[in-house]
């Protein structure tokens, strides 16, 4: 019974990154970015977008991931850029083929990026390949400081690794020479943040990531 469900579960991601591909491909073509963000429930991602979006000159849209209702979405479309829900209904990540249909929803000749916003979760979204450009990390001083070690694959494929809240420095037990030293003794290649979305510390550097990465796809 083992065996046939590893065989199961390596049929499904395999047929999934057909459609990882495809996006790929067609975002390619566009020269628009994918950015998946992937974090536990409360690191901020929400937050994070709403801090960003419309404030750096990028056009953007995202798409929402959520286990149940539209409450992050509708946080996204009060800011006036595209949004798409995508609910899983109990499923722990996005799958590529969800965010395949989506894609044609959106304004694509009007956009730089894609921001998709992952189920709440450190585990079960690093493992599947949506056809994103890059992950990020994100995870907040509140979570504790041994995240990277815990959740090892996430840390290491990320792209960037962002703290959030870090305006709770003062109050909240956090080792931050910790943390940071072992993303560095992991993903040695990530891009680092600090980042207090309530302070506005760190959006500058964020919006430098996102526009270097957005010249990198579009000069090949």
């Amino acid at each position: 019974m083992t065996t046939k469900k590893v065989e199961v579960q390596q049929a499904v991601m395999a047929a999934d990154l057909s459609y990882a591909q495809k996006i790929k491909d067609r975002l390619k073509e566009k020269g628009i970015l994918m950015v998946n963000l992937i974090g536990s429930p409360g690191s901020g991602k929400t937050t994070l977008l709403e801090k960003t979006l419309g404030k750096d000159g990028l056009r953007a849209a995202v798409i929402e991931g959520d286990v149940a209702t539209d409450r992050d979405a509708k946080r996204i479309e009060a800011t006036g850029v595209p949004s798409i829900q995508i609910n899983t209904d109990g499923g722990c990540h996005l799958e590529a083929n969800w965010v395949d249909s989506t894609i044609d929803k959106l304004p694509l000749d009007e956009l730089d990026i894609i921001f998709v916003e992952n189920v709440g979760n450190l585990v079960c979204p690093a493992e599947f390949d949506i056809g994103e450009d890059h992950k990020v990390a994100i995870s907040s001083v509140p979570e504790g400081p041994d995240k990277p070690l815990k959740y090892p694959l996430l840390f290491t494929e990320a792209s960037a690794v962002v703290l959030t809240k870090t305006d709770l420095l003062p109050y909240v037990p956090f080792d931050l020479d910790l943390y940071w030293g072992d993303v560095g003794k992991m993903n040695p290649k990530a891009k680092r943040l600090d980042m207090s979305c309530a302070k506005g510390e760190g959006l500058e550097e964020w919006s430098r990531i996102l526009r270097s990465w957005l010249e990198e796809k579009r000069n090949g």
